[in-house]
């Protein structure tokens, strides 16, 4: 009995430090984020505590500002263009990697996931001397075939995740039964591994949406994004306006990870019914 409650009561104090850690460590990294959120409503010039009364004229600033505008709007055409092309591809080289065996699988693993592990700098510079040749820079094209390789990789890992707990039983069978492979995939495979592949196309969608180092290499002043005006402005002139927008993603990102929290927990239930 006492070694049972000794343990009892190294478990519960264990257990106390782990969550106490997990909450200082939490606290830690978002300290940034809720220093920068109260001062996009400051009512001052400056970023400056305490604030200077409360208004919303950072956000009708960036609203209201052509040049802002402008950037989220090519945010999101370089943004969506990469995810569907990310997603496609990814979803296409998944099925091959994890369905077929032969040598060299590895390596083109290792191949497709290396954006994921070369210095962003080192790729940005390759995007500029392999793109400047073909006329790519300062496109948008150019903007959205660099995306789609930074964002293929985290398509890649999310589905080949999902695929690896799928029964191609279920696909064998509807082949066996006259379905053609593209029916096959279209109404058995492409609706089980769906959560996981909407959660690669947002993991992509936020790589690109977030992505400011290519942007610097291979944008034109036409194709600024969000990011690479949030760089201007914090080199040129700190601007207010840049702690609305920082709000603005921060809450995007909010919204991304509780729908992929979401859709994780659709594909448990998915799993739980199959199984």
């Amino acid at each position: 009995m006492a070694n049972t409650h000794s343990r009892t009561t190294s478990e519960k104090l264990w257990t106390t430090i782990l969550w106490t850690s997990s909450v200082l460590v939490l606290f830690f990294l978002m300290a940034p984020i809720i220093a920068i959120m109260p001062l996009s409503f400051n009512g001052g010039q400056f970023l400056t505590y305490p604030l200077q009364g409360f208004s919303f004229q950072w956000y009708q600033e960036f609203f209201n500002s052509e040049q802002w505008m402008r950037s989220l709007k090519n945010s999101f055409i370089v943004g969506i263009a990469a995810t569907m092309l990310a997603t496609t591809l990814g979803t296409l080289a998944s099925l091959g990697l994890v369905r077929a065996t032969f040598r060299g699988k590895a390596i083109i693993m290792g191949i497709l996931l290396s954006p994921m592990i070369v210095p962003l700098v080192i790729t940005a510079v390759g995007f500029y001397f392999f793109f400047a040749p073909l006329g790519l820079t300062a496109s948008y094209t150019g903007m959205i075939l660099a995306h789609t390789a930074l964002a293929t990789p985290f398509v890649v890992i999310t589905v080949s995740a999902t695929l690896q707990g799928f029964d191609m039983n279920l696909a064998r069978a509807g082949a066996s039964l006259g379905a053609s492979p593209t029916r096959v995939f279209f109404t058995i495979i492409l609706p089980l591994i769906a959560p996981g592949l909407a959660s690669g196309a947002l993991f992509a969608f936020a790589t690109s949406f977030d992505e400011v180092v290519v942007v610097l290499f291979v944008a034109g002043p036409e194709q600024r994004t969000l990011p690479r005006e949030m760089f201007s402005g914090i080199r040129e002139n700190i601007s207010p306006t840049i702690t609305a927008v920082a709000t603005i993603l921060t809450v995007l990102s909010v919204f991304l990870l509780s729908t992929l929290e979401a859709l994780r927990r659709r594909g448990e239930r998915l799993r739980g019914v199959k199984g």
